[in-house]
């Protein structure tokens, strides 16, 4: 699992011993690794990712540093730890340590954050802390993976939408001043709400920057920092959404499906199940 440039290992120098690892297949944008550190510990670098650290050792001492601030502590089991993608961080300890560590596609967040009405929305760096909430739905992704995702392939992404909200909610920190760059959440819901009402239709950039008051061109730009991804593609994700509702009901042909929500047809929806979600259409509903 490579998330950036990381030096990491334990006493003997040898890298931590990996106990799991979860990267299910699809978008869903979150990739979890167990690890295992011998009689010392010791991670340094800078992600491309951002990282959520829960420690699952004892109490212990800790001499950490994240964006140029220190903290030496001694937190215990569950403890909680956040570095945004581009932060330096590092760790060190002179015992055993076992720890989870979950990385974060920023784009991923970034559409959370503005479906939740939190554009411009920053994940807050967190040397330590604790979130009794995150960690039980920490607890509901590891449990599937060891089971071998049993309640079917959707599970494991409406657990990691509560875990993505969660992050949203309690550790994005909102701008003082809105950007000029930047889709406001109003715009955002206008835009929603006109993508939902037209999904069996072609839809066009330049509809949705009229909608924003903006050229096509300036209006791709901003939409992207804004949401994570591009229009067409976020017109692709609610399209999406809309159908694997549809087939979750289990009373519609996949064919209209595709041509109510705005597929070309039913080849080109199930393209986009399985690069979206990681599976045929017919797991769906499993």
């Amino acid at each position: 699992m490579k998330f950036g440039d990381i030096q990491w290992a334990q006493h003997d120098g040898a890298p931590p011993a990996v106990l799991m690892t979860a990267a299910p297949r699809g978008e869903s944008g979150v990739s979890l690794l167990r690890t295992r550190f011998a009689k010392a510990a010791y991670f340094n670098g800078t992600a491309h990712q951002h990282l959520i650290f829960l420690q699952l050792s004892p109490r212990q001492r800790l001499n950490c540093r994240m964006g140029g601030r220190g903290l030496v502590h001694e937190p215990s089991y569950g403890a909680l730890a956040i570095c945004p993608a581009g932060i330096d961080c590092s760790v060190e300890s002179e015992a055993d340590m076992d720890t989870l560590l979950l990385t974060v596609d920023p784009r991923r967040l970034t559409l959370a954050a503005a479906e939740a009405d939190v554009p411009q929305g920053r994940l807050t760096e967190r040397l330590s802390g604790y979130d009794a909430e995150l960690l039980a739905i920490v607890r509901r992704l590891v449990a599937e993976t060891r089971a071998d995702y049993p309640n079917g392939p959707l599970f494991w992404s409406e657990i990691n939408d509560a875990f993505m909200s969660r992050l949203v909610d309690t550790h994005m920190s909102s701008p003082t001043r809105p950007s000029r760059g930047i889709i406001g959440a109003p715009t955002l819901q206008r835009i929603r709400d006109y993508v939902t009402a037209h999904l069996a239709e072609p839809i066009e950039v330049a509809e949705l920057a009229g909608l924003a008051g903006r050229s096509p061109f300036h209006f791709t730009r901003a939409f992207a920092r804004s949401v994570g991804m591009t229009p067409h593609r976020y017109v692709v994700h609610l399209r999406l959404q809309a159908a694997v509702a549809r087939i979750r009901e289990g009373r519609t042909r996949l064919a209209d499906i595709a041509a109510d929500t705005g597929f070309s047809d039913q080849s080109h929806l199930s393209r986009w199940i399985r690069r979206v979600h990681g599976v045929a259409p017919s797991d769906i509903g499993l």
